[in-house]
């Protein structure tokens, strides 16, 4: 059994190669081997966005609070509020990120395969973002 007892652990900045905006990253879950789970609590603050990128055996994500958007490439932005739970299969390509006037944290859950649980990108532009 591992207990990360809340606030042992310090927030983290994300790379900014893959990530534009302000964001915050508070670890969850990080299972050893053979487990490969990789869990997050992720913040984003008004504007702030992912770049796009693919998950080798997808991700599901978590919304716990405020407004976001989330885009599968060639498909419509979707809003995303708290509650909602969004599906990434294996290789999607997509971004996900908070609302041009809301601050968006959700639970980001992914596994990774040969050492890896994201295949970073090139950045969501502006107008991307604005679709």
């Amino acid at each position: 059994m591992i207990i990360h007892r809340a606030g042992s652990r310090p927030s983290t900045t994300p790379n900014p190669d893959h990530f534009t905006g302000t964001v915050r990253m508070d670890p969850l879950i990080n299972t050893p081997a053979p487990a490969r789970l990789n869990a997050l609590s992720v913040t984003f603050e008004p504007g702030a966005r992912t770049a796009w990128h693919t998950h080798p055996l997808g991700q599901t994500l978590i919304v716990t609070a405020g407004a976001g958007l989330a885009q599968k490439a060639g498909e419509a932005i979707q809003r995303i509020h708290p509650g909602d739970v969004i599906w990434f299969a294996p290789g999607e390509k997509h971004w996900h990120g908070a609302a041009p006037d809301c601050a968006m944290t959700h639970i980001a859950l992914q596994e990774a395969q040969d050492g890896s649980a994201a295949d970073w990108l090139e950045q969501v532009s502006d107008a991307e973002y604005g679709g």
